[in-house]
């Protein structure tokens, strides 16, 4: 088979997936480890940096919907203007991860996420909307074929970039620096890859974000990928803090993060697949459910319970993996009724993703703080009790919020 009938074979599909995971290495484990390298490294405190994290997502409540406009404006030039937002995201997670801040490490910390919020922001917009234009070109059932090889890709992109630290900690003196250099080099991989999908196929005249705001089902669903998605962010903003020092193993961090990541990457085509069988509704309100009862039983969990929780990343992980993939493909089957041209929907859609990790870190680290805890320890019983709740007892009261929420929003059948 020549690369050409291969490239027929699966439309492409691959080049999205690798893209996805190339923003995801920018996004979920930025927060992962940035609290951890910040403070650790350079001493900063944990309320500063949920402050500068939060104070850098307002940026976004006028950024994203401008760049939702621009990416629409450009549509024309957007394979050039991708290579720039590509260049300029690159260059953020090298400054942040590989150089030693040659100003106060609050400062640097701002200004290299400034550029890669900034990149991730505007390549994330432009290749959900992009998508919407793919979809429409695959046969029936598009939405989800695509969201089913994206969201892998984007899952498989966090595992990799969630255990990288520590597998370069091997080879490397400087394993984060080592992280900065390789992200570069897969941005390279990724926009080669995606060069020739870029504004391909017929473009749908731009509407403004009217019919977006408009049309009640648009709004229910960014309504609930924001309560959807908080909970994740709050366990993902806590969980080596709750591994260390809840459960008494530092080292084991890295390996369970890969576990829960993998479980969301395996289980991402299986759910799509379900949701195509037996409706987006009913495999949504599984996989919370599954999430729910993986909370409640965190809250059970002490010193040493490692097996107990390698589990939980699973079937946590699991359940995720049906967040990422059906809410994204039913918002863009959306978009493809209301707003065809999709830019600026998902201008909308990604702010209200980014600002769950916003919020979670503005909320919870300073909390954590707050209740006396220290990072480098050792902690009481009752600032423990404190650490176990913010991380699974809130969690699990957002996610029954979009339990509600799911139970009442007209979703469409992916079938």
């Amino acid at each position: 088979m020549t690369m050409v009938e291969t490239r027929q074979r699966t439309d492409n599909l691959h080049a999205y997936a690798v893209f996805a995971g190339l923003l995801s290495c920018a996004g979920l484990p930025l927060y992962i480890h940035a609290p951890k390298v910040y403070v650790d490294s350079y001493g900063v405190g944990l309320g500063a940096l949920g402050t500068v994290l939060f104070a850098l997502r307002l940026i976004d409540v006028v950024q994203d919907p401008l760049f939702g406009r621009l990416a629409d404006r450009w549509r024309a030039h957007r394979a050039q203007v991708v290579a720039v937002a590509v260049a300029v995201m690159a260059a953020g997670m090298v400054g942040f991860f590989a150089i030693v801040p040659p100003v106060a490490p609050l400062l640097w910390f701002a200004l290299m996420l400034v550029l890669v919020f900034s990149g991730f922001s505007f390549l994330t917009i432009t290749f959900y909307a992009q998508g919407v234009q793919k979809a429409g070109r695959l046969r029936s059932g598009g939405h989800l074929r695509l969201a089913r090889w994206r969201e892998t890709g984007a899952l498989i992109g966090i595992c990799l970039a969630a255990l990288a630290p520590t597998l370069l900690a091997g080879v490397s003196p400087r394993p984060f620096a080592a992280f900065g250099v390789l992200f570069a080099l897969l941005a390279v991989l990724a926009w080669w890859g995606m060069r020739g999908e870029w504004g391909t196929g017929a473009l749908a005249p731009s509407q403004g974000f009217g019919p977006v705001l408009r049309d009640r089902v648009a709004r229910r669903l960014l309504i609930l990928a924001f309560v959807n998605a908080a909970p994740s962010a709050i366990s993902s903003t806590l969980f080596l803090f709750y591994v260390d020092s809840r459960l008494g193993a530092a080292q084991a961090g890295g390996p369970l993060l890969v576990l829960f990541f993998l479980a969301a990457a395996l289980a991402a085509p299986v759910w799509g697949r379900l949701a195509e069988r037996l409706g987006a509704r009913r495999v949504l309100l599984g996989a919370m459910s599954l999430n729910i009862a993986a909370f409640v039983w965190v809250l059970t969990l002490g010193a040493g319970d490692l097996v107990p929780f390698a589990v939980i990343c699973l079937v946590s992980g699991a359940a995720l993996g049906a967040d990422m993939t059906i809410l994204p493909a039913l918002f863009a089957r959306r978009m493809a009724q209301v707003a065809p041209s999709a830019s600026e929907g998902f201008g909308l859609w990604s702010f209200m993703s980014k600002m769950t990790l916003a919020l979670a870190a503005v909320t919870v680290l300073p909390l954590l703080e707050a209740s006396g805890f220290d990072a480098q320890g050792p902690n009481g019983d009752a600032t423990l009790r404190n650490l176990a709740l913010l991380y699974a007892a809130l969690p699990c009261a957002l996610k029954l919020v979009a339990v509600a929420l799911v139970m009442t929003t007209e979703l469409e059948d992916a079938r």
